[in-house]
């Protein structure tokens, strides 16, 4: 257990569920000293939480007959909403909250009416969300740990980042701001003095990350959700053209949220435009629908993805001579 005022509130759950409890026994339930335990009793005396012990062979502490802990009053959609929500941060954070998430889940039980805790069981068995990630959370979680605790420190940090784009990685430093998880990656959002400029940069791309002793301002015009929104409208944009042939055309109507537009043809073919920052990511998606696909334009992408597949091409029959 982390801290006191934790083992405080266990104490009082494990006294309310029974009378008479031995001082070992508390003690090793709460993981501490029975000199500690004592202590403990002292400090719920100065709360007005009363507590009393009974010598012999039968007796033990109690907490004062009558006395019981405010309940949680709960609907029994709260309870599970409760209930999702410490799932999704173990899900989310791995490891670096999953003991937090966990602790707040079984305090929560302890303290819910049987028709809650009845409904939490079922959406435990019943209502899972995984699969978030799209990298380890194995790897990861060094990295976040030091984003985390330089983003609470308002430390800069120095980072060496291989971007999508470029294959030599560089170094920068940069005063983190905010981590997020979006489209199942990990990104820490602040200031890259690089750039001279705020930026987004994917964790999983971070080869080296560094804590410095250089603390910075947290500006006051930032809001994180106002630069999500806003993150992408002043990048470059180029647009493709796409026709899925009348065999292939449910491959695009099943995947709606990638195009800018859609529109189908008499034929039952369909053609789609969609936006993307660079030539090499278009060329990356015409050529992931394979036969199924054809680019009307731009002629420079038409090239490009010819390029690509006869590179492909050509790759395997090297392989089968």
């Amino acid at each position: 257990m982390s801290n006191t005022a934790t083992r405080l509130i266990t104490l009082i759950m494990l006294l309310q569920r029974r009378s008479n409890q031995k001082a070992a026994d508390l003690s090793r339930e709460l993981g501490v000293s029975v000199r500690t335990l004592h202590r403990y009793f002292s400090m719920l005396d100065e709360m007005g939480i009363p507590v009393y012990s009974e010598r012999g062979p039968y007796g033990g502490f109690s907490l004062v007959r009558g006395y019981r802990m405010p309940p949680l009053i709960l609907t029994p959609e709260e309870a599970v909403a409760v209930c999702l929500g410490t799932s999704i941060v173990v899900e989310t954070w791995g490891s670096l909250y999953q003991e937090a998430a966990q602790g707040a889940l079984a305090k929560i039980d302890n303290l819910l009416p049987d028709e809650q805790r009845n409904e939490v069981s079922w959406a435990r068995r019943s209502l899972l969300m995984t699969g978030m990630h799209r990298a380890s959370m194995v790897e990861l979680t060094p990295v976040l740990e030091k984003l985390r605790r330089a983003i609470r420190e308002l430390r800069r940090v120095s980072m060496v980042y291989r971007s999508s784009t470029h294959p030599e990685p560089n170094s920068r430093l940069f005063d983190p701001y905010a981590l997020v998880h979006r489209w199942g990656w990990w990104y820490v959002i602040g200031y890259c003095h690089l750039r001279e400029a705020v930026r987004s940069f994917r964790v999983d791309r971070i080869l080296e990350l560094a804590l410095l002793s250089e603390v910075f301002q947290f500006p006051t015009g930032f809001i994180l959700r106002e630069y999500l929104d806003t993150e992408g409208q002043g990048q470059p944009q180029l647009r493709a053209k796409f026709c899925f042939s009348p065999q292939s055309a449910y491959i695009a109507l099943s995947q709606r949220s990638l195009w800018e537009t859609l529109l189908e043809k008499p034929d039952g073919s369909v053609e789609v435009s969609m936006l993307a920052p660079d030539m090499a990511w278009l060329a990356s998606t015409a050529l992931s629908f394979g036969p199924w696909v054809t680019v009307i334009e731009p002629e420079g992408l038409r090239e490009m993805v010819r390029e690509w597949a006869q590179g492909v091409s050509d790759l395997y029959l090297q392989e089968g001579a």
